[in-house]
This record gives C-alpha cells, structure tokens and sequence, in this order.
C-alpha cells in the first residue's frame, strides 16, 4: 500500500517520514528524486541548460538552483516548461523506487512529495496523508531553513495548492504545529492504522 504524504512548504514532511521510518516504515521523497534527475549527466539537466543558458549553471555543472528558482517564480510560463521536462522524469523514477519497496515486501510505504496533487502523483497512492501547520508556521520555518525572504516564501505558498484546498483532499490529518512529542503519537497511531489496512488488502 503506497500512502502519499503532503504538506505545504515548512510543514514538516521530512520530519514526519523520519518518524514513520522510526517504526519501520520505508519512505521515497519526491524532492530526492527531483535532485537526483537534474545532476549532471543526467537528460534533464542537459535540457535545462539548453533552455535557460549558462546563468543555471555552476561552475562545477552542477545546476544553480536559486537562479532557476528566482526565474521560474518570476514568469510562470517557464515554471509550467521546467515542469513538463521535470514532472514525467520524476513519476518514473518515482515508479522504478516503489516497485523496488514492493519487491522487499514493505507492508505499506510513503511516497514524500510537496506537489503530490498539483503534480498527479496522488494518482500512484492508495491514502492521502496532509501535515498541517497554520501558514504563519509554514513562513517562519522556510525563512529560518532556508534563508528565503518572506516573499520568496509567499510566491512558492502561491504555487501550491492552498491549506483548504489540501485538507479538502487529505483522508489522514497529522498537526504539526505542536511539539514533537505530540506528533510521534499521531505517526504511531497512523502506522498501526496503515499495517491494519496493508494486511486487510492482501
């Protein structure tokens, strides 16, 4: 059973997958995979540079991520061309680590992914799960992790979907916006609530 977990940018979905992994769970992170597609070497990168030029481009060839950030929260037209070079990458290699986890006999496993229904990878999961903070948790985090202005922050909040519209969708809920403590029992509520329902469907 694959379980789709989402949240709006600062949510906490890594934390919320380590503490999955914590109780056994196996996990593969969207953004993980995204890095993975564009390193050097690999088509996507090629295209991208082919595209943009050399400004998204170390000096190393590695791919200069603030600068093809800035460009494509700028002018959403190159942000839709990035993501349909991005997006059909990304769910196959995505497919390729899920098929993998099944081999292994996983009872269910946790597809991480910040764009899970803007992108259709809700598509690939049998359960959506959303982490939910208020947005004025969401801001403070990004901007303290990773040093974005506040704008910065509220032009990728713009690009997702809205809290509503996430919580609309989700079948499974964990608040992030308490302590740590206080999420772990919602992760391990959910684990045997998952396990129950893996073993149900075989």
């Amino acid at each position: 059973m694959i379980i789709g977990l989402t949240g709006g940018i600062g949510s906490g979905k890594s934390t919320v997958a380590r503490a999955f992994e914590t109780l056994g769970a196996a996990w593969v992170d969207a953004d993980d995979v995204a890095r993975e597609i564009v390193l050097p070497g690999e088509p996507a990168l090629v295209a991208i540079k082919q595209h943009f030029g050399d400004q998204v481009i170390h000096q190393d060839g590695t791919l200069n991520r603030p600068a093809l950030r800035e460009i494509v929260f700028k002018y959403p037209e190159q942000r839709q061309w990035l993501e349909s070079v991005t997006h059909p990458t990304i769910r196959a290699r995505l497919l390729q680590h899920l098929s993998q986890f099944e081999k292994q006999g996983e009872p269910y496993v946790l597809l991480v992914s910040p764009l899970l229904f803007e992108s259709g990878q809700n598509e690939l999961v049998s359960r959506c799960l959303v982490v939910d903070v208020p947005q004025s948790i969401q801001i403070s985090r990004t901007q303290l992790r990773d040093g974005m202005s506040e704008s910065q922050v509220h032009a990728i909040l713009a690009a997702q979907l809205s809290r509503e519209q996430r919580l609309a969708k989700a079948d499974d809920v964990i608040d992030n916006s308490g302590d740590h403590a206080s999420m772990m029992e919602q992760v391990a509520r959910l684990d045997v609530r998952y396990r129950q329902l893996s073993a149900q469907s075989l």
